[in-house]
């Protein structure tokens, strides 16, 4: 809304207005609004749960036989996120910007999904929480919302050629004309871009755009299911998921800047994407929405995010990277919730493989892997005293939980550090 304003007051020449036409002026003021907000209403925002007793059950009844003594502590912060984003989006993007109306989208639809287990889970004392297939069928509709917009929406266009050049002491801008693409940035290689239509080229150039569109969709979808659910895995310690989360977004805030900036995308060679500065507005309140919010969250914590949260950051993160075209660049920025998802998928499956033979058999102590660092095997014993462990490590070298957060982020930070570094590793 303030972009109108200034827009009006840079037409009457008022001094500094013109301020809000820079897109780092604008992110960097969303960021310190989005933390101002998180801090201000999350204080208020625990002094209510606190006044109506409102905590997790499951998370009551899961870690107090361990001794991690979190009982009571309030969750839904993620309530804290949502409103630290949307606030400082909605005063400062332009609303009309089909990137940012994607992003506004996914955080509410998200958020609502992960608002209703949480209040399963807090209102209804059923620590099981929302059916699992309505998550999946939620993540679903909003990986299909996704797609379909990117692909249909005029809005959404590349430039996948930019160039720049001095001509008569003047910087001129020679850029291939705005296209619709499944292009997406691949790295370790040569040229940069991959053409998902390119992988169908056996049924000939009318079928292969539209079959490239199809599979662009259908990864959609993957994608943000896959992404949403790591961030969830990943929430267990104070600090962990939002710092985690912190840093990535971070990462996707510098990629979609240079994604939106012609001379930049020129000299890394990437694609252009018109229109994707306002990425950096929303991903910049993002930012500041998960800093704030671990004012109240680090250790210990005051509050947990809950499902509203962590939902809601794994599928923001997802749409961030299919808006920008770095989807690919996933599995190496997201490590941390990739290795957390197969840690328990892998678990799941010895467990069963392990009962079909008659025995109780885990390959961690516990799954996601962080709570592996933590777990003693006379608490996997107390749980199940005739379980084994493959890998069951050494007991005395049990980690405090605040060293294991640290060394998670740590990681994360080497992975954001060698995913910008794959701009120029080819």
């Amino acid at each position: 809304m303030l972009n109108y304003l200034f827009d009006y007051l840079q037409k009457i020449h008022f001094p500094g207005a013109g301020l809000f036409s820079y897109i780092t002026f604008r992110a960097t003021f969303a960021l310190v609004v989005s933390i101002a907000v998180s801090i201000w209403f999350g204080k208020l925002f625990i002094r209510l749960l606190k006044r109506r007793h409102i905590s997790e059950t499951q998370r009551d009844e899961r870690l107090d036989p361990f001794g991690v003594g979190k009982v009571g502590v309030p969750t839904m912060g993620g309530v804290i996120i949502i409103a630290s984003i949307l606030i400082p989006c909605l005063l400062i993007g332009r609303l009309e910007n089909i990137y940012l109306g994607l992003m506004l989208v996914t955080t509410i639809i998200l958020g609502a999904l992960g608002f209703a287990d949480d209040y399963i889970k807090t209102f209804k004392k059923n620590k099981d929480g929302l059916n699992g297939w309505v998550k999946i069928i939620g993540q679903v509709t909003l990986g299909l919302i996704v797609g379909l917009t990117l692909r249909y929406s005029p809005q959404v266009v590349i430039n996948e050629k930019v160039e720049t050049r001095i001509e008569n002491n003047k910087e001129v801008v020679i850029k291939s004309p705005d296209v619709k693409s499944t292009r997406t940035t691949i790295p370790f290689f040569k040229n940069h871009n991959l053409n998902y239509a390119d992988l169908f080229s056996w049924l000939g150039d009318p079928l292969k755009y539209k079959a490239g569109w199809i599979f662009f969709v259908i990864l959609t979808v993957l994608v943000v299911t896959a992404v949403s659910n790591g961030s969830n895995l990943n929430d267990g310690m104070d600090g962990m998921a939002a710092g985690n989360s912190a840093i990535i977004a971070a990462t996707l805030g510098v990629l979609a800047y240079v994604s939106s900036n012609i001379v930049l995308t020129e000299y890394f060679d990437l694609m252009y994407i018109p229109g994707s500065q306002e990425l950096v507005v929303f991903t910049m309140a993002f930012v500041g929405a998960l800093i704030g919010f671990l004012w109240y969250n680090s250790y210990p914590a005051e509050i947990f995010m809950g499902d509203t949260g962590s939902l809601t950051i794994g599928g923001i993160i997802a749409v961030l990277a299919l808006c920008i075209h770095k989807e690919l660049l996933l599995p190496i920025l997201c490590g941390i919730f990739l290795i957390e998802s197969l840690s328990v998928i892998f678990q799941r499956f010895y467990y069963k493989l392990g009962k079909r033979k008659g025995r109780h058999s885990r390959l961690w102590k516990r799954t996601p892997i962080h709570d592996h660092y933590r777990t003693s095997m006379a608490q996997v014993l107390k749980a199940d005293p005739t379980s084994t462990v493959r890998f069951k490590g050494n007991d005395s070298r049990l980690q405090f939980e605040t060293k294991i957060t640290f060394r998670f982020w740590i990681i994360s930070i080497g992975l954001a550090a060698f995913t910008l570094l794959t701009l120029k590793i080819r």
